[in-house]
């Protein structure tokens, strides 16, 4: 088992928050496909009441939403669910200046649009709780893609 993953094969609550109608449709299905239980939002106040009423494990979120963005749905979750949420941001942004925004509105990840699944698995499967468990070891952060 990779480090920082919990054991059991039940899948996690993620909260998708995207605006593209099909980007934010093939996401879901893909995501329901490998087990999870999967919330979507259109927009980031859409995104920060179903987050509040579902409590995800996981949150993958577009930085590009109406409303309020991405930046801010990150903030008002990690100030609102604490650490207990794994923030991804799923963007097509990568520059300094995004990838330096992200972490300091306090995601845990930064994926870049298109993402290979190999770069989502491991931060769906991570969870800070799951991480100071017994069967967890000398668990630990999965690694930043890239």
């Amino acid at each position: 088992m990779p480090l920082g993953v919990c054991a059991g094969g039940t899948g996690r609550r993620v909260l998708l928050i995207e605006d593209d109608a099909d980007g934010r449709e093939s996401m879901r299905l893909l995501l329901s496909l490998l087990g999870h239980r999967v919330d979507v939002a259109a927009t980031g106040p859409d995104g920060v009441r179903k987050a509040l009423l579902a409590r995800p494990d996981v949150a993958v979120i577009d930085l590009s939403l109406p409303g309020m963005d991405g930046l801010q749905v990150a903030r008002w979750l990690r100030a609102t669910l604490g650490p207990s949420v794994v923030l991804v941001a799923y963007t097509a942004d990568d520059d300094e200046d995004t990838t330096r925004a992200v972490a300091e509105a306090g995601y845990d990840a930064h994926i870049i649009k298109p993402a290979h699944l190999s770069d989502l698995e491991p931060w769906l499967e991570w969870s800070p709780a799951c991480a100071a468990t017994p069967e967890a070891g000398r668990a630990g952060r999965p690694a930043r893609p890239g």
